[in-house]
């Protein structure tokens, strides 16, 4: 059974409440069992439950706090990364998260009902059907940067309620600066590394496009 570490979840983010925890904890018996039926994760994998999944989404919430009313759009969510963590932590903000694949969002929203999270919303839909505008785009490495930029930017509100400005939060792996080298728009990349003390983060980087026009 996968544990996941809420101790560690509390020294990160000193606001995160008791109820908020146990969702956390919850976490780990709701995805081995549905896991079994549905496999969202890889089954080498679902020991890394915490680290691989829970931890790296969060990642997220050290570069940007969402605002209580922010509007997030999670796409290519698979099982539910990295929008149900960020969900968790962040109860008043309101997630949208989406795939094309209907047994991802099958798991996505019996995770979400089992831990009452009415902040979610969960669809079987590609990006290029979403008409909303949200504050964030956020993903885990779902395409390239660059596709992914130009298929996603327009989702992006361009007024902006956040200290970092609207954009994209973007989830990838150490290559992402070479994907990026020829990018006409402004990027910044963190090193996901220096956030948590974990060797698996050594490779992993988050990267901030943020949004200036459509």
């Amino acid at each position: 059974m996968p544990e996941i570490d809420t101790k560690y979840i509390k020294q990160l983010f000193s606001f995160v409440t008791e109820e908020q925890l146990e969702k956390f904890a919850q976490l780990g018996p709701l995805y081995a069992e549905w896991n079994e039926k549905i496999n969202v994760i890889s089954r080498k994998d679902i020991d890394n439950l915490f680290v691989h999944h829970v931890l790296h989404s969060l990642a997220i919430a050290r570069i940007c706090s969402f605002n209580p009313d922010a509007k997030i759009l999670d796409v290519g969510t698979g099982g539910g990364f990295p929008g149900i963590p960020l969900a968790i932590l962040f109860p008043k903000a309101q997630f949208h998260l989406i795939d094309r694949i209907a047994k991802k969002i099958k798991v996505v929203n019996a995770v979400k009902d089992a831990l009452d999270l009415k902040n979610v919303v969960a669809e079987q839909k590609p990006c290029e059907e979403i008409e909303g505008k949200y504050d964030f785009i956020i993903s885990r490495a779902v395409t390239n940067m660059q596709d992914f930029y130009k298929m996603s930017k327009k989702h992006v509100s361009l007024t902006n309620k956040h200290a970092l400005r609207n954009g994209i939060l973007y989830l990838r792996g150490d290559d992402a600066e070479q994907e990026l080298q020829n990018f006409k728009h402004f990027y910044k990349i963190y090193n996901v590394g220096k956030y948590f003390y974990n060797p698996f983060f050594e490779t992993k980087r988050l990267v901030y496009i943020p949004v200036y026009k459509k």
